[in-house]
């Protein structure tokens, strides 16, 4: 229990749970105020609504990936992507991955480091989600329409969050190791 005594460590933690409830209540939150009915604010939906944008960078690119490979694609609304003659999937917000992107942001804000460093990682990280879910689109669509059934019977939301938080952790550990030797020279100075 001698970690409870660091006072970097608990720093660490607070900072960590704080920002994840931020972003992710308050993704939660700003989901609620802009899908019509309820608490409903037009500004918040026209101007706020970083979500919708996600959604259809993701459904974009697994279109363009997907044509990449031969398969004709199209959107049919804000939230599916069909193949031509075909089925399509559905991107509700559950599958956006903004509670593993709030993770990764937190985790990263959380940590020792510079703000140019925390910048990069943080981009890198938000990034690598983002392709990681264009890929998961891309093969459920195809294996949808393939009749293709997911391993082990798990679903596609359990595939991507074992994938995703197995480069999350690993990114971590690159990211912890990186910034070792900032810490021990911050440490040595608070001596």
């Amino acid at each position: 229990m001698d970690f409870l005594k660091d006072k970097v460590f608990i720093r660490f933690i607070i900072k960590f749970l704080l920002v994840l409830v931020i972003l992710y209540y308050g993704t939660i939150a700003l989901i609620g105020l802009s899908v019509p009915g309820g608490h409903y604010s037009s500004f918040v939906d026209k101007y706020l609504n970083y979500i919708a944008w996600v959604r259809s960078s993701l459904l974009n690119g697994s279109k363009l990936l997907l044509s990449l490979f031969g398969v004709d694609t199209y959107l049919a609304g804000d939230y599916n992507l069909r193949q031509v003659n075909g089925r399509g999937i559905r991107l509700v917000y559950e599958c956006v991955g903004y509670g593993i992107m709030s993770f990764w942001v937190a985790f990263v804000t959380a940590s020792a480091g510079s703000f140019k460093k925390k910048t990069g990682w943080i981009i890198f990280g938000l990034l690598f989600i983002w392709v990681l879910n264009i890929i998961r689109l891309s093969l459920l669509l195809v294996a949808t329409n393939k009749g293709w059934p997911m391993p082990f019977g798990w679903d596609h939301h359990t595939w991507f969050n074992i994938f995703a938080y197995f480069f999350i952790f690993l990114f971590m550990y690159l990211f912890s190791r990186q910034n070792s030797g900032h810490v021990k020279e911050n440490n040595e100075k608070n001596k």
